[in-house]
């Protein structure tokens, strides 16, 4: 039976178990992070491939160099999807309609931010641009709110280390549906609706991240939704990829992707996900 390293958290894990156990595959637990790994003795399990890349690029490595396991999405496939710059940039420039989206390398003077925020209209969203589960993103109704949340950017990145140092400013997209559509081998495999609870939206909360509290409800998703995160999956070249879309009643954009998305209830997935991910992983174990 073949071996698959899944280094995810606990929900992804859980779920696949079972199903891929009925395709010849074993799932077998990776802790890269919070914990200590004797680095002459390390107490993992024997694999024949891994599935995504973990997280904390340092862990990986060390995991990555025990394990010596081909990846279904290996760190550059982490890596290009974690930069959210680099991905609106590479789906803008394939004609990829996004969000209008400003990269600010920080540090930079509040003049500069102020002259490219100018550029959208009110209200302004800024987001650290490596950023997940939607933390450190903002809503700014003005300028000097604007400017009140860059301060404690300039804070957090004086600390020289940081990883990165960089933001991005975006514009609002109000009322806007917000889907998450997964793509295996670059092919549409199904896609839920994330959704605030009505009482969530009247206390102003307008973050539909399921782990800020919103629900993910399975949807069929129409022909030219699915085929705009095929294209976004083309362009990125990465195997297993959730696409996030925001869609009004005029436009529809590519807000992010996450090459580590977690796997949902399999009702909200189309017929036939679980060979399509288990062909993936022998793929990619064939590499």
């Amino acid at each position: 039976m073949l071996r698959l390293a899944v280094t995810t958290q606990a929900e992804t894990f859980e779920r696949m178990r079972d199903p891929l156990a009925d395709r010849g595959i074993e799932v077998v637990a990776v802790q890269p992070e919070e914990r200590t790994l004797s680095l002459s003795e390390p107490d993992l399990p024997d694999a024949d491939v891994g599935f995504v890349y973990p997280s904390r690029l340092m862990e990986g490595g060390v995991i990555d160099a025990f394990l010596d396991v081909p990846w279904v999405n290996g760190r550059e496939a982490i890596l290009r999807s974690r930069n959210k710059a680099d991905v609106l940039t590479r789906l803008s420039q394939a004609g990829i309609p996004v969000p209008a989206t400003t990269f600010v390398s920080n540090p930079v003077s509040d003049e500069a931010v102020a002259a490219a925020a100018r550029q959208f209209d009110s209200p302004v969203v800024i987001k650290p641009n490596s950023t997940t589960r939607g933390t450190g993103v903002a809503k700014v109704m003005d300028l000097d709110s604007l400017l009140g949340v860059t301060d404690y950017l300039d804070l957090v990145h004086d600390y020289k280390a940081t990883g990165d140092r960089s933001y991005l400013l975006q514009e609002y997209l109000p009322d806007a549906r917000d889907y998450r559509v997964m793509l295996v081998d670059g092919e549409y495999a199904g896609a839920v609706e994330r959704r605030l609870p009505a009482e969530d939206r009247e206390r102003g909360q307008w973050k539909h991240n399921v782990h800020r509290g919103a629900e993910a409800t399975g949807v069929d998703l129409d022909a030219e939704l699915r085929d705009l995160a095929e294209r976004a999956a083309e362009v990125l070249d990465v195997d297993y990829l959730g696409v996030d879309l925001l869609v009004t009643d005029d436009r529809a954009v590519v807000n992010e992707t996450n090459a580590r998305p977690t796997i949902d209830s399999a009702t909200k997935y189309e017929e036939g996900f679980w060979d399509n991910l288990a062909g993936l992983i022998r793929e990619a174990a064939e590499s």
